[in-house]
């Protein structure tokens, strides 16, 4: 005789199970706490890439606000730009990859909303820092530390998922991968319009303004205002974590109790999940590809085509990622939700890879393209490349917080983030000193100049690919 479903048990002061009513009252997708969640993934994102367009200039130029070749004596030349370049830009995530996990811990233990708000209030707080730095070592410093103290994207994958009904949870998670993609293709438009306004702007900007003496500080400043806002909004933000009066453990999860498997997964270790594990591996792969990705296209646009770039201006480049970042937002509200329902994460995952591979061969052969011709192509590339991008992010998250109950959810985020940070540590470091490499081999007979680079990157490609298969990729139970 079949056993009766169990009946839910809803704790008075909790902010669980007042979110779990919730649910269970209107079973309509949440529009207001997914706002909330897009918003909030966005003002974290911005910063990590707005640096980009303007990076190449900024270590370049010599009466700029750094002054790296006459304090420091670094980028003696226009082919050691990358290498210098790279380092900076792996500071926010060498940052990142120490604290994620702590806190991923401190937002299964507190909240999720805390760690949310003080997240963002860090972004407020050094993003601005950064924009005022006069020195090399200033700017690195204040990067690292934006990477530590923004520990934002473990915790909103959880509440993503939290806030919403089991059919709704991917269209959740793809709000956060989406989000966060729209902030690192943004954020690059946002510091190409907006940085050097004096050089951009002359009627509107004055050479003795505080923005002639800081010329990037005008882009992180927009992100930082934007920032405020968010934080202001994070009033209304309801908490999701489990917090029941009277119990020795502070947080006890409804939803664990419904199946037997997520009862078991309580009490393992994480790292003895494979269907955890295995995911994040993947994850980290696919994301040191488009962190070099979104390092090195910025980087081979702006450079000169006498180097196999196209001699962009950083303007240039912020118009193609704004049309990129427009693309992302279209597929997520019209495409995504079919694409997901009919293939699923891991099919959508591994065709996304594939497809991914031709694009990226294509990039070095637009240098014989000018034009209209070059426009289509660039803007084209750009688009589907960010779409597919997303697609794979989206999927791997999902499997992830599928294969652990709510209780660790914060903490698998955060091992993901901290996994994922060391990842993106390395790519904009090695994808700039890859670079400088390549800028000095125009000439060879096996893949010259940035042939090699974009090479490479399929590479990366390929393994990330690879790894979506058996042996190497679980599937957690539901997905079986």
């Amino acid at each position: 005789m079949a056993e009766p479903p169990a009946t839910k048990v809803y704790h008075d002061g909790c902010p669980g199970c007042a979110m779990e009513q919730r649910k269970e009252e209107h079973k309509g997708i949440p529009y207001r706490e997914f706002l909330f969640v897009a918003i909030t993934t966005l003002a974290s994102s911005l910063p990590i890439s707005s640096l980009f367009p303007f990076l190449y200039f900024m270590v370049l130029d010599p009466f700029s606000s750094l002054e790296q070749i006459r304090d420091l004596h670094v980028a003696r030349t226009e082919e050691d730009i990358g290498f210098y370049a790279g380092f900076l830009g792996a500071s926010y995530m060498i940052g990142r990859g120490f604290a994620s996990i702590l806190w991923g811990m401190v937002a299964d233990r507190i909240g999720r909303k805390p760690v949310i708000i003080f997240s963002i209030f860090a972004v407020i707080v050094l993003n601005t820092l950064f924009g005022l730095s006069v020195k090399y070592w200033m700017a690195v410093t204040t990067r690292f530390l934006l990477g530590a103290l923004n520990g934002l994207l473990a915790p909103i994958k959880a509440y993503s998922i939290e806030v919403c009904r089991a059919e709704h949870q991917p269209l959740g998670l793809s709000i956060v991968s989406t989000a966060w993609g729209i902030g690192l293709v943004v954020g690059p438009a946002t510091g190409g319009y907006l940085a050097q306004p004096v050089k951009q702007y002359p009627h509107i900007f004055h050479e003795k303004s505080i923005f002639g003496r800081f010329p990037y500080l005008l882009p992180c400043l927009c992100i930082s205002l934007f920032a405020l806002l968010v934080l202001l909004s994070c009033i209304w933000l309801p908490e999701t974590l489990h917090k029941h009066k009277g119990l020795e453990v502070g947080v006890e999860t409804a939803e664990a109790s419904t199946t037997q498997e997520s009862a078991e997964s309580h009490q393992k270790s994480l790292f003895r999940n494979w269907p955890l594990m295995s995911s994040i591996v993947t994850y980290c792969v696919f994301s040191l590809h488009d962190t070099a990705y979104s390092e090195i296209f910025s980087l081979w646009t702006v450079s000169d085509r006498k180097y196999g770039g196209l001699s962009f201006s950083s303007k240039d480049v912020g118009q193609v990622l704004a049309v990129a970042g427009a693309s992302l937002l279209v597929y997520q509200l019209f495409i995504y939700g079919w694409v997901d329902k009919i293939l699923g994460p891991i099919h959508s995952t591994r065709i996304s890879a594939a497809l991914s591979v031709p694009i990226i061969a294509a990039y070095p052969f637009m240098t014989h393209l000018s034009g209209i011709r070059l426009g289509v192509a660039l803007y084209s590339a750009a688009m589907i490349k960010s779409v597919l991008a997303i697609t794979i992010i989206t999927g791997t998250s999902l499997l992830q917080n599928k294969a652990v109950p709510q209780g660790q959810r914060g903490a698998a985020n955060g091992i993901a983030t901290t996994a994922m940070s060391l990842f993106k540590a390395i790519a904009p470091a090695g994808a700039g000193v890859i670079f400088s490499w390549a800028q000095k081999r125009q000439h060879v007979a096996f893949f010259p100049g940035d042939q090699m680079v974009f090479l490479l990157l399929n590479l990366t490609e390929v393994i990330g690919l690879m790894l979506t298969f058996k042996p190497f990729l679980a599937v957690p139970q539901q997905y079986k």
